[in-house]
């Protein structure tokens, strides 16, 4: 079994479900007592989303390359950043390391295309829907991705800050997210991508009709495929 390098803390609460799901995953594969063998180094949130806030990404790319180094020399054979929105520096995070750095991106592209699904929606934080670096990521696979119109941006922004990556999981916000997917439907999109981790609490298959992409289950599936090989 290779050893599993994570970057976490954008938000804990979305390190957790990859920690959680990491070790469930192994179980359901390997049974008995198993477990993933895990380096795990998270930052300071706080830190972090202040530095987004002052639009300084060179920096925020050092302080991830620094933890990305840190879990290389504990011994991680590859990484994963537990994040969406801070795969924005994921190239220069992979450039400081000596170990491969599994692109979320790369990861739910070719499960889009293994569905047959090559127009999908995209939700996440207003930094991941504006800003291309994922979507365009995507297209290099043959996807595209519509986001959802300017007017909800803030609003998505505001409800995974705010509720979500405090656990706060709410009817009238899951309520809102259906009803923004349903637009991207309209618009031409056969699946939705829950580009935030913290969305996965909220968004389930049973609430909406598209195929759903769950990006970190995903992004943890990749990862297990990897390290059981």
């Amino acid at each position: 079994m290779q050893t599993i390098g994570l970057i976490g803390g954008m938000s804990w609460e979305s390190s957790a479900v990859y920690y959680r799901d990491l070790n469930l995953g192994v179980q359901q594969r390997l049974g008995g007592l198993s477990s993933p063998k895990l380096v795990l180094s998270t930052v300071d949130f706080a830190e972090v989303t202040d530095l987004e806030d002052e639009e300084r990404w060179q920096q925020i790319g050092e302080l991830l390359a620094e933890a990305a180094r840190g879990v290389d020399r504990a011994g991680a054979d590859f990484l994963l950043l537990c994040t969406t929105t801070f795969h924005k520096v994921a190239d220069q995070v992979a450039a400081e390391v000596g170990i491969p750095l599994i692109h979320l991106a790369d990861v739910v592209a070719r499960a889009c295309v293994e569905q047959g699904v090559t127009t999908v929606g995209f939700i996440g934080t207003k930094v991941a829907m504006e800003d291309s670096f994922f979507t365009d990521r995507l297209a290099t696979h043959g996807v595209t991705a519509l986001v959802p119109d300017q007017q909800h941006h803030e609003w998505l922004n505001s409800a995974i800050y705010e509720e979500l990556v405090h656990g706060h999981v709410l009817p009238r916000t899951r309520r809102r997210v259906v009803e923004i997917i349903e637009e991207l439907w309209d618009a031409g999109a056969g699946g939705v991508l829950l580009g935030c981790t913290e969305l996965e609490l909220l968004i389930t298959q049973a609430d909406v009709e598209l195929p759903v992409f769950p990006c970190t289950t995903l992004h943890v599936e990749a990862a297990l495929d990897r390290a059981l090989a």
